[in-house]
């Protein structure tokens, strides 16, 4: 069938709001018979006989930062239409995927889902830079699809897939609303697209084709967003873009205009980091102290990702690049002369068209030169459509070659030695790999593994970091900086008060004290020392709880958790004795106590009189 494109005439705003719907044919499907619009398509798949609103959904991502936030507002807009958001694909109503055209695998992996998909009769919206860049592909025939620009519409193309129709939303208008609802998946970091698109023409990218030319946000919406967020408790804030240095030029602004403003809504307190996005050396040449000084900022991570893709300036010019590996070198010598501490994260594209052994060799040059802490090393993959796929390839086992060859020496690399006994302020947000970390980050964005309760999420601390490893360092917390999510906890200690009783049994080793907000059975009103270490318990027992099902490492946790009920125990066991012994004597009352010393000190008197007597009748030696 033909694209179904936007039909509703006036809707400036984007969509309905969550909630409501939108008249039918705002998703281009007309139920009336009209041969100048296209026809409603029905697909093979069963309907599913529900209420709208209430299926079930499974969302898959592909791609970078940008797409996971789309996915996220997608996913904020059909929770709060009902829908419930599902991890397994097996027991959805309905699968949407959103999809990354920069590399052939992500492409790959996305044909394989969609196929599973359709094997499986189950309804199918696909989204993202794939079907907006290349809509006629044969593994979107029959497939939902909602474009770049249109997450706003999401609800609607999914309430009509679920009904058995195919519907196709790609014409560009407007850019989404920032204030849309979001269902993040980490909740305490945001990804705030700033602009769509880019300004460059690089002959090897396929996302230029799906996200368009630069269409920037204002910094007033910008800032808007950013406030908003905080006051929900996001702890770390990530700028996203195709090309965050190319912001504003389509609006009369710069990007130093807009961190300006955004470093001015951020908490004193440094609670919340601003964390900048890639962009290309062209733009931020002409603003690179503005940015230093940004960087420099403590409540501004001192990092910042900066794509080279090749050492030689003959691979950058034939990949349309607009920048020399000198004015690479000037970005990279200037920031980090002018900023303490900065991180520096930068790309690289092996066996691009025509790249000779000496063009490689330049490159490794480099990456050795610099030693970054990050290189992302990607193989060429030519792109359907864009201009290097028509330039003669090098041989695919050379790019393997290289690609092993330049990982290897990224390998050999030691960035983190020397931090060894250090201490450093860290932001944690996250859970580690390995089930038993917590992850967070220095003002250089150097990721530190603690082990710490789960209630340090959100927080920032100081370290000692202990010993340091290739991708990560480990530390020890110090000491908490910031409390985690003053609100949430705030209603939390009020909800609490319903929740917890007082502790009234001895008995009972204050039964809600695994609420650490608890106010009616804190530590000081249940005891002291069993008190104390039940809320260790609990702490631990929740780091378990949340981190068992996702690893086999959750085990030892669960060894750390039966010790410490062992010990809690045995302390409990103890002092219940001495507070029988302590409430049997004080149950005598004061006369009581008096008599009782009296009987002691007439047996202790007529003992001595007794030994005394003894030894005077004993025989002489």
């Amino acid at each position: 069938m033909e694209d179904i494109e936007d039909l509703l005439l006036g809707n400036g705003g984007g969509g309905a709001a969550p909630g409501f719907r939108l008249p039918l044919n705002a998703v281009g499907v007309n139920p009336r018979k009209n041969n100048n619009k296209p026809k409603l398509t029905k697909l093979d798949h069963p309907l599913v006989s529900k209420v709208p609103g209430t299926q079930t959904i499974y969302i898959k991502t592909f791609g970078c930062s940008h797409n996971q936030s789309d996915s996220e507002y997608m996913a904020g807009q059909l929770s709060a239409f009902g829908y419930a958001l599902i991890e397994n694909p097996e027991e959805a109503d309905l699968w949407l995927i959103n999809t990354c055209t920069v590399k052939s695998p992500s492409q790959s992996a996305m044909d394989t889902l969609i196929t599973k998909c359709k094997t499986a009769k189950k309804p199918l919206v696909v989204a993202g830079c794939v079907p907006q860049g290349s809509r006629d592909l044969k593994e979107l025939e029959g497939v939902s699809i909602v474009g770049v620009q249109q997450i706003d519409r999401v609800v609607e193309v999914v309430e009509e897939t679920l009904k058995g129709h195919e519907v196709r939303l790609l014409h560009r208008k407007t850019l989404p609303a920032l204030d849309l609802p979001k269902v993040r998946k980490n909740k305490y970091v945001e990804i705030v697209p700033i602009n769509v698109g880019c300004l460059g023409a690089c002959t090897y990218c396929k996302t230029k084709h799906a996200r368009g030319h630069l269409g920037s946000y204002t910094v007033d919406s910008l800032v808007s967003r950013v406030r908003s967020v905080i006051a929900d408790g996001v702890k770390e804030i990530w700028l996203s873009s195709e090309d965050t240095g190319a912001y504003g030029r389509d609006i009369g602004v710069n990007l130093p205009i807009l961190l300006n403003a955004l470093v001015a809504a951020l908490p004193p307190d440094g609670s919340t980091m601003l964390r900048i996005g890639m962009t290309n050396p062209p733009f931020i040449l002409e603003h690179l102290k503005e940015i230093a000084e940004v960087l420099r900022h403590p409540c501004v991570y001192t990092f910042l990702h900066v794509p080279v893709q090749s050492g030689s300036d003959t691979v950058l010019i034939a990949m349309n690049r607009e920048y020399t590996v000198s004015d690479f070198r000037t970005v990279v010598d200037t920031l980090t002369a002018l900023v303490p501490g900065m991180q520096i994260a930068t790309d690289i594209i092996c066996g691009f068209p025509g790249e000779t052994d000496e063009d490689f060799a330049q490159t490794v040059s480099l990456i050795k030169e610099y030693k970054f802490s990050q290189v992302h090393i990607s193989q060429f993959y030519p792109r359907p459509g864009t201009p290097a796929a028509r330039m003669k390839k090098v041989p695919s086992n050379m790019v393997k070659k290289r690609s092993r060859e330049l990982t290897s020496l990224f390998e050999a690399f030691t960035p983190y030695n020397g931090m060894e006994g250090t201490l450093e302020r860290i932001w944690i947000t996250d859970f580690a790999a390995d089930g038993i970390h917590l992850v967070g980050h220095t003002k250089g964005y150097v990721q530190v593994l603690v082990i710490a309760a789960v209630s340090m999420l959100g927080a920032s601390a100081i370290v000692k970091i202990t010993s340091v490893g290739r991708w990560s360092v480990f530390g020890e917390v110090i000491e908490t900086l910031n409390q985690v999510d003053h609100k949430a906890a705030s209603n939390e200690r009020k909800s609490g008060q319903d929740r917890c009783s007082p502790c009234s049994n001895q008995d009972d080793s204050c039964a809600s004290s695994n609420d650490p907000h608890c106010g009616t059975c804190g530590p000081e009103s249940c005891g002291g020392e069993i008190a104390l270490e039940a809320s260790k318990v609990s702490r631990i027992d929740k780091m378990a709880e949340d981190h068992s099902s996702r690893n086999l490492m959750g085990w030892l946790l669960k060894k750390r958790i039966n010790h410490v009920h062992k010990v809690e125990n045995d302390i409990a066991s103890e002092s219940m004795k001495k507070q029988r012994i302590k409430g049997r004597i004080g149950d005598y009352g004061i006369t009581g106590r008096a008599v009782f010393g009296g009987v002691l000190f007439s047996f202790v008197t007529i003992v001595a009189i007794l030994l005394r007597l003894g030894f005077r009748t004993s025989p002489s030696q």
